[in-house]
């Protein structure tokens, strides 16, 4: 095999593509700034206790696993960082009251979520620690909705659901976690005969409920109907009064609800969002409620928040123009050199073309020169 060839679903990324990523990055940070998010950059390699511990089977499957050579424990290549971020906010921050704390960074996959999916994404989150109130959860929504805009984004549409609805209908039995899983495949799936054989000896009305979720599907007046099968489930109905308000808090926003809806991690306690737009097989962005994942490290905060993949995110958005550039001559005149030093403390992208090289196409737009008139070294438009 060359020496040249890369592993499956792991690529390396070109100038355009780069610039791209890192225009998406700045943009999105400077959005969560904007909010009042602190950037936090956690290690790309931890205990794989602690990056595993209460996240579920399918980031336990996610995750590339190693022995490290100084202490002999097993370590993990992080697949998701939203337990890290809980780690930083349970034990290095330790505030009392709110906090706000947004990362990008790349994660690593031991296999593709798509077929054309890379297994090294590009991981932008945002998280806020340290309030149970629906205001969080329309704060993280809100900040994912503008993260989109900031990025040139158009036809959003936010699929709207609550891990509560499955969790309190599952509550108290005694199933296997390979039979959950396959309930939470069918559900997913909306595959009601495949449902219909797992759930055939669960007690009524468990059975009937959980039957009734696949059809809970489109737009609001889904919350309606769910309002009359729930008839009599205060955690449900109270789950969907906070879906009621958080779409009443949107606007002029393209809103649809799943009810059955179970994809992604398993620590979503809450309410749920599922963000897509044209060109995606699935959620572009995925967030919510998860109150419990920082409970393993000692403090079981309230948190809500959001993440995405800067990579597929460049494929959605169109390519952005290339910058411009000042193209200027090789030389060692002091003045020239001057001249090249202003202009690049201004914040100018001045590319040197070298002896030989004058007709080269380079990754910048090049619309202006630096000349030599009478004497000066003055830009002029090509």
């Amino acid at each position: 095999m060359s020496a040249w060839v890369l592993p499956d679903h792991i690529a390396d990324v070109l100038p355009s593509e780069a610039r791209h990523i890192e225009e998406l990055r700045r943009a999105l940070l400077d959005t969560a700034r904007s909010y009042g998010y602190e950037l936090v950059m956690p290690p790309l390699l931890e205990h794989l206790e602690s990056l595993l511990t209460g996240t579920g089977e399918a980031l336990d499957l996610l995750t590339f696993k190693l022995v490290d050579q100084l202490s002999g424990r097993t370590m993990g290549l992080r697949a998701d960082t939203t337990p890290q971020v809980a780690r930083i906010d349970a034990h290095l921050l330790n505030r009392q009251g709110v906090t706000r704390l947004c990362y990008c960074g790349p994660v690593l996959h031991t296999r593709p979520d798509s077929p054309h999916a890379t297994r090294e994404p590009l991981q932008f989150g945002a998280e806020i620690y340290g309030h149970a109130g629906p205001e969080a959860d329309l704060e993280a929504l809100q900040l994912a909705l503008d993260c989109l805009k900031a990025a040139g984004v158009s036809g959003i549409s936010v699929d709207l659901a609550d891990a509560r609805i499955l969790r309190t209908l599952l509550d108290g039995l005694q199933l296997a976690p390979a039979r959950l899983q396959a309930i939470h495949q069918a559900l997913a799936v909306k595959a009601g005969s495949d449902l219909q054989a797992l759930v055939a000896d669960l007690p009524s009305p468990t059975r009937e409920l959980l039957l009734a979720l696949p059809g809970l599907y489109g737009d609001i007046g889904v919350l309606d109907e769910a309002s009359r099968v729930f008839a009599g489930q205060p955690t449900l109905l109270a789950a969907l009064d906070q879906l009621r308000w958080l779409a009443s808090q949107l606007g002029e926003v393209n809103l649809t609800f799943d009810l059955a809806d179970m994809r992604g991690y398993a620590y979503y306690t809450g309410a749920r969002f599922s963000i897509y737009v044209p060109g995606t097989s699935d959620a572009l962005v995925r967030g919510g409620r998860y109150d419990e994942v920082g409970a393993v490290f000692g403090r079981n905060r309230p948190a809500a928040g959001f993440s995405l993949d800067v990579r597929e995110l460049v494929s959605v958005v169109a390519p952005r123009a290339l910058r411009a550039a000042i193209r200027a001559p090789w030389g060692v005149d002091p003045a020239l050199r001057a001249a090249v030093e202003a202009l690049r403390a201004q914040g100018e992208t001045v590319v040197g073309v070298l002896p030989g090289h004058e007709s080269e196409v380079d990754e910048f737009h090049c619309d202006r020169q630096l000349v030599s008139s009478a004497g000066q070294w003055v830009v002029k438009s090509l």
